[in-house]
């Protein structure tokens, strides 16, 4: 059987002094998307990037952009995040009021669409919300700062979301961001996922480790 995990490396891990060449080095190691944490300082306590930055690292690869959007509000910047080369674009939905919109808006900008769960946001709020969505990101650590421990109370979470998509029939990825390593990731992967965002796990080691540490995450 072929092993599906996808890994979707954290370039906020990476050398910033040379991130251009840091994501080429992650493309050429087998990184199936690259991920990409946008925070704003206002809706988790950090300040990363944002979309001119994305547009200038646009051109270092052509795998998928997963844009994680840690911002409030969402609705305003999803054009220019859209425009600046973003493929998935993944919002909280205590960032806007109505979830429902801010994904057609994505949708209409032709990205996919991406739903974030906090480890205090019940799955209800996907009720309703499931069929219009092409990933779902569950949190295994409080959103703001790389290199937390994983919580592994957060895998209940990740084995009930995965029924939900089995159930839906829909082709939905079910991603797992917040320290994840080589000894969290079979955790994640046999509760149900099937996208592992690694960043800490990845980038250790250097370039000549980052195709290893990929293997190593996906289980082979």
């Amino acid at each position: 059987m072929v092993n599906q995990i996808k890994i979707s490396p954290s370039i906020l891990s990476a050398d910033f002094s040379c991130l251009g060449k840091e994501i080429e080095y992650i493309d050429k190691a087998g990184a199936d998307y690259i991920h990409v944490d946008v925070m704003d300082g206002h809706f988790v306590p950090n300040l990363t990037i944002g979309p001119e930055v994305i547009k200038d690292i646009r051109k270092s690869t052509n795998k998928v952009f997963d844009v994680h959007l840690m911002i409030e509000p969402v609705n305003p910047l999803l054009e220019s995040f859209a425009e600046a080369g973003s493929d998935i674009i993944t919002f909280h939905p205590e960032a806007e009021n109505k979830p429902e919109k801010t994904i057609d808006i994505i949708r209409g900008l032709g990205c996919k669409a991406g739903l974030s769960l906090n480890p205090s946001t019940p799955i209800s709020v996907l009720d309703g919300l499931i069929d219009k969505l092409d990933l779902i990101l569950v949190m295994t650590v409080v959103p703001g700062f790389g290199g937390q421990s994983f919580m592994e109370d957060q895998l209940v979470k990740i084995e009930s979301i995965r029924t939900m998509i089995d159930l839906s029939g829909k082709k939905i990825d079910l991603e797992v961001d917040g320290g994840i390593n080589f000894n969290t990731a079979p955790k994640a992967i046999a509760a149900g996922a099937d996208v592992l965002v690694a960043g800490t796990a990845t980038f250790k080691g250097g370039p000549s480790e980052y195709s290893e540490n990929i293997k190593r995450l996906r289980g082979f």
